[in-house]
């Protein structure tokens, strides 16, 4: 393909959800941090390699379907809620990184980078801007 010569229209999408096909035998919930593994949507997990997809906008239930069967929209920008154990103030600004697909934590073997936290709610709780550390 050679470099554009031309104006042309663009293609362009909002970039504050995407949605993607959903990994077979498996059900994503609604508020799931969530990757992509294999070129499908799946839970979020401490592996390595893996990286942050964003957070499930709704619960799609593919337990019982082949790869891409169905799709599921994920926010893709944004600060959500996630659990954490022994969560301070001076947790705030700190990376956290994904332990499941609702628990983040300052450090996990693989570190697969969850977002900043951007406020402590309680030693169990933290508000989690994943804006900088999703692909």
């Amino acid at each position: 393909m050679t470099a554009l010569s031309s104006a042309k229209e663009v293609n362009r999408k909002d970039g504050l959800f995407q949605s993607y096909p959903v990994a077979a035998t498996t059900t994503i919930y609604k508020g799931a941090a969530v990757m992509i593994s294999s070129g499908y949507l799946t839970n979020a997990v401490d592996g390595s390699g893996n990286l942050l997809c964003g957070v499930a906008m709704e619960t799609v239930d593919n337990s019982s379907g082949d790869a891409g069967d169905l799709e599921c929209k994920v926010y893709k920008s944004g600060s959500f809620e996630f659990a954490i154990v022994g969560a301070s103030q001076a947790s705030v600004g700190v990376q956290a990184y994904v332990v499941d697909n609702q628990t983040v934590a300052v450090s996990t073997t693989n570190s697969v980078k969850g977002g900043t936290v951007v406020e402590y709610i309680s030693s169990t709780k933290v508000r989690v801007l994943i804006d900088r550390d999703i692909y």
